[in-house]
């Protein structure tokens, strides 16, 4: 991947060790798709931070789970019931659209959300977790 690519996941690494705790992150890179991905904690919650990035598209994952619960979950995967919130129904022309939202109460709860980012993530969770 390019040298944007690059200092993308390397602003994101900082941020993330800036605030989270234990931060381990391992980055997966090719000509045609680089993946980031860090595993963190704060206090009680751990969090999980999956970027990848290829010619088409961004992805991304962003997870705050309490013991083994998902407490949040914020990530712009095809989920049917994301494509059913946002078009009313599940269909063939839908199929692979990625679609932004997050998952709340163990992934039993979802609502649409905008595109994110890593800091837009950071800002969330600031804010509801009063850092």
């Amino acid at each position: 991947m390019d040298k944007e690519t690059s200092k993308y996941f390397a602003d994101i690494i900082t941020l993330a060790s800036s605030v989270f705790e234990q931060v381990e992150y391992n980055t997966d890179i090719t000509p045609e798709r680089a993946i980031l991905q860090i595993r963190g904690k704060y206090g009680l919650f751990q969090i999980f931070i999956t970027e990848l990035i290829d010619h088409k598209m961004r992805k991304y994952r962003y997870y705050v789970l309490k013991e083994d619960r998902v407490e949040a979950g914020f990530d712009n995967a095809p989920d049917p019931r994301a494509i059913r919130l946002r078009y009313g129904k599940i269909g063939g022309e839908y199929a692979g659209k990625n679609i932004p939202h997050l998952h709340l109460n163990d992934k039993t709860d979802i609502e649409l959300t905008d595109e994110m980012t890593f800091s837009d993530f950071i800002q969330w969770f600031e804010s509801k977790y009063y850092l």
